[in-house]
């Protein structure tokens, strides 16, 4: 159970940002979106704001936990309150991720650049006097997709294998501003198209959970991200989704992986893979340490044109913070859950977290009702359609296409394909997105505020926000350990606050983001180097769970 920030006992809130949605209006912009795809940039000369967002709502966390013996197991919110109130130093919370890092870091291969040296100046020039930004001396993982100013950002690809940008990304340099330090980039799919492997194909991460067995699927494209923080080598993380990849790794690992809706956070200075559909946002332990990495990363930026025009951010860390009323936690608003055809069909231990996690949802006030899928669901969310992503991922890299294809690697069939799209085929894909969308609004969330998901692509595609969290665990038998059960579910445009606050409020009455997967073993790092030597993914297996 949750037990690191103050959770407040009253009788009335203001009402989520949802219910002020102007449908309307977001369709017309949603259908205006693919006119300015020609925005994304893979080098774009402008420097992202590093000070847009208010901090303000980020005072309100506090925290009562005790100095444990392992920092590590700190959260993002207990962790930066402890260094504010000079409990623990920046520096020796680095330490102790440098240590695992060191100890595991072979085996996990969740980084492929680690900044000890910047992190350690880093944290030993932090000085928790005086007024501080919200995030003082916190050790974050970036993905290795993110802009990192002077040092080599490679999408994990040989396109970009020497290539060192002159700023940091939108989202970096906010975190940065508010006092968070960078430990180091992440492993990830190449140019995030599959779980993480070399450009040529082998895999590297390994899911947290099962260290010694890679042929556990740790997730999509933010591997390393996740496997980072669920390994306890950051406290945080950020990561790009496109085709799940916020979501899956967080389902995988046992996180909580917030995917804003499209344009609330910033992709300036991401290396892009489908404009009209890429996402940045937070991996993080629990629901409060995802809103504060999303108050922070969130607001408008001049150099993304997909995040202006918006809503003003509202208070997510009031969001995350567990509802009560009578001293009994409850749901923060009255919320309608749609829950989609066979989702708690049969006997698997899925179906059987799923349908628990539903009635603990029921037990704090949420209406649980039965949804059906929109008209022609699996054709607007299908390859006929989803595949109009492609000649958005080929256009910003035709140079290289031109110059040597072998530059792509085991990843080059989706570049390839994008080629072969027509214009009439990616218009028709374009109004079939918008057609999806409007059947949402329309069909699903007439009925309910908030929908299960049984695959996060939809919502990539449309746009819409999605909040992941585990609700139980399982064993696997190839590895012979217990591996998260996690759950995905869906809003409308700009409800991040109502996703995080339903996550809040389940979290806080029960405690599967709470376990720690085991550490690795040490008498056997070379059986794990070995067995993932064996593990090569094809273009074939790429092009299969492609983003």
């Amino acid at each position: 159970m949750s037990d690191h920030v103050g959770v407040k006992d009253v009788d009335h809130d203001e009402p989520p940002l949802d219910r002020q949605l102007d449908r309307r209006q977001f369709l017309a912009r949603f259908a205006a979106l693919a006119t300015v795809t020609s925005a994304a940039s893979l080098a774009s000369p402008l420097r992202a704001r590093a000070a847009t967002p208010s901090w303000a709502p980020l005072a309100g966390v506090k925290s009562e936990v005790q100095v444990p013996s392992d920092l590590t197991e700190l959260t993002l919110a207990q962790a930066a309150t402890l260094i504010r109130s000079r409990k623990i130093a920046a520096i020796d919370l680095v330490d102790a991720y440098l240590a695992r890092i060191d100890a595991f870091g072979s085996i996990y291969q969740a980084f492929n650049t680690v900044l000890a040296d910047g992190a350690r100046a880093a944290a030993l020039a932090v000085d928790p006097r005086g007024d501080n930004p919200p995030l003082l001396g916190v050790p974050l993982a970036i993905k290795d997709n993110y802009y990192t100013a002077g040092v080599r950002t490679t999408a994990n690809s040989y396109v970009f294998e020497s290539f060192f940008p002159a700023f940091d990304a939108t989202g970096v340099a906010r975190l940065k501003a508010a006092g968070a330090i960078v430990l180091g980039k992440t492993q990830m799919g190449p140019l995030a198209t599959t779980r993480a492997t070399t450009p040529d194909g082998l895999v590297t991460t390994v899911n947290a959970w099962t260290p010694n067995t890679p042929s556990v699927n740790p997730g999509g494209s933010s591997t390393g991200s996740a496997t980072a923080v669920a390994g306890r080598m950051a406290a945080s993380s950020i990561g790009t989704q496109t085709g799940g990849s916020i979501t899956g790794p967080s389902t995988a690992q046992g996180l909580t992986g917030l995917k804003p809706t499209m344009g609330r956070t910033s992709i300036h200075g991401i290396i892009p893979l489908s404009y009209t559909r890429d996402h940045s946002g937070p991996l993080a332990r629990d629901a409060m340490d995802a809103a504060m990495m999303t108050q922070v990363m969130a607001g408008p930026d001049d150099n993304d044109p997909r995040t202006l025009g918006l809503p003003k951010v509202p208070n997510l860390i009031k969001a995350a913070t567990p509802f009560r009323k009578k001293g009994q936690t409850v749901v923060r608003w009255p919320t309608t859950i749609g829950v989609l055809p066979g989702y708690t069909s049969g006997t698997s231990a899925t179906a059987l977290a799923r349908q628990a996690m539903l009635d603990t949802f029921a037990s704090l006030g949420a209406e649980v009702i039965d949804v059906a899928f929109p008209d022609e669901w699996s054709l607007l969310t299908g390859g006929a359609f989803n595949n109009v992503r492609l000649p958005e991922r080929s256009e910003p890299f035709l140079e290289y296409l031109r110059q040597d294809v072998r530059l792509f690697g085991v990843s080059l069939s989706g570049w390839i394909n994008g080629l072969f799209i027509s214009g009439d085929e990616f218009l028709k894909g374009q109004r079939a997105k918008y057609l999806l969308a409007k059947r949402v609004f329309e069909q699903i969330f007439s009925v309910c505020d908030v929908v299960v998901q049984t695959d996060p692509v939809p919502f990539d595609i449309i746009g819409f926000p999605e909040i992941a969290f585990p609700i139980g665990f399982q064993l696997n038998s190839t590895a012979g350990l217990d591996v998260p059960i996690g759950a995905i579910l869906g809003g409308m445009p700009y409800a991040e606050d109502r996703l995080l606050s339903l996550v809040a409020a389940f979290q806080d009455v029960t405690n599967f983001h709470l376990r720690r997967p085991p550490d690795p073993m040490l008498a056997s790092p070379l059986r794990a180097r070995t067995a993932s030597v064996k593990l090569r993914l094809t273009m074939e297996d790429v092009e299969a769970t492609s983003e």
